[in-house]
């Protein structure tokens, strides 16, 4: 029974937000100035993820610097040693592209969400059945936002964040289904990792903040 499970709530600031901003960078030390952008832009919840090098050395730093106005998060966790030392390192919250019941027992001894991944009914209903804060849709973008009621017939309760492939246009769809939040990569962050324009991140940032806020796209 779901009911019984012990079950840690997504941040503050993310569930506020209802959006996740999913963050590859070529190496670590280009977080900050993207972030800071983002921030000014209105986003509160950010996703680093391990397979930017020197990810979880630079974390510390980041939350020194912007804790105060962000949840951020270390995802791409694919083992309980990544894990240990992202929550070590301070993560807010943890998310993996898979479903490992040792991953949602060792997220649950820390005392940090965790956001497991999945494609399918079963292994959605696995993870959520066994304590997951939310359970990660992907890649959300193979499927339809009316896959949200679609779970919800048989799991009435289960929290979904779709990820992959949400644009402006769907992340409104998603979310005006009933997702707890979306998780947004490319369609918000464009070429910023690569030397973009940071001015048209902010306007890009703003824009999903707004849809996840409750208006249109």
């Amino acid at each position: 029974m779901t009911g019984d499970v012990a079950r840690l709530p997504l941040p503050q600031k993310t569930a506020q937000s209802r959006l996740i901003v999913v963050a590859r960078a070529r190496s670590a030390e280009d977080y900050d100035p993207v972030l800071e952008v983002l921030i000014d832009a209105g986003i509160r919840s950010v996703e680093l993820t391990l397979t930017t090098p020197g990810t979880i050395e630079h974390l510390p730093g980041l939350i020194e610097r912007f804790g105060d106005d962000v949840d951020l998060g270390i995802g791409t966790v694919t083992d309980t040693d990544q894990l240990r030392r992202a929550v070590d390192a301070g993560a807010r919250y943890l998310v993996t592209p898979i479903t490992v019941p040792a991953l949602l027992a060792a997220a649950a001894e820390a005392g940090v969400p965790l956001v497991p991944g999945g494609f399918t009914p079963t292994e959605l209903f696995a993870s959520w059945s066994a304590g997951a804060s939310a359970v990660k849709v992907f890649p959300a973008g193979r499927l339809g936002a009316g896959y949200v009621k679609d779970l919800r017939g048989p799991f009435p309760d289960i929290e979904v964040v779709p990820s992959g492939g949400i644009d402006l246009q769907s992340a409104s769809q998603w979310l005006a289904a009933g997702a707890a939040a979306v998780s947004i990569g490319g369609p918000l962050l464009g070429d910023a990792f690569q030397g973009g324009d940071l001015v048209a991140l902010g306007e890009r940032a703003r824009a999903f903040v707004a849809v996840a806020a409750g208006g249109s796209a």
